[in-house]
């Protein structure tokens, strides 16, 4: 069955901005969550989200990061995150703060 987020993520209200990535349970540092963009030059940024990359927000301080492999885009943990933390990448696209 098709599933657009793993089960140990879900969406709810951020305190960062509207929707936010949160994490449903303990999520190991160094594990790759999933895919979040793929390369496609029809969309925005040359790049088409999946769910997954739809609705992490921008920090300062993230847990996360993204990692570019070919014509894809990757979010990988940089440390541990704990259940019910907000999933959080420094935005490379653009300033969020503009």
């Amino acid at each position: 069955m098709y599933r657009p987020l793993p089960t140990y993520l879900t969406i709810k209200s951020s305190s960062i901005d509207g929707l936010g990535l949160f994490s449903t349970d303990k999520i190991d540092a160094n594990f790759r969550i999933g895919l979040t963009h793929i390369k496609d030059y029809r969309f925005e940024n040359g790049y088409s989200r999946t769910p997954l990359g739809g609705f992490f927000n921008h920090s300062d301080e993230p847990n996360c990061v993204v990692v570019y492999e070919d014509d894809f885009i990757f979010l990988e943990t940089i440390r541990e995150i704990e259940s019910g933390e907000e999933i959080t990448v420094k935005y490379t696209f653009y300033n969020p703060n503009k």
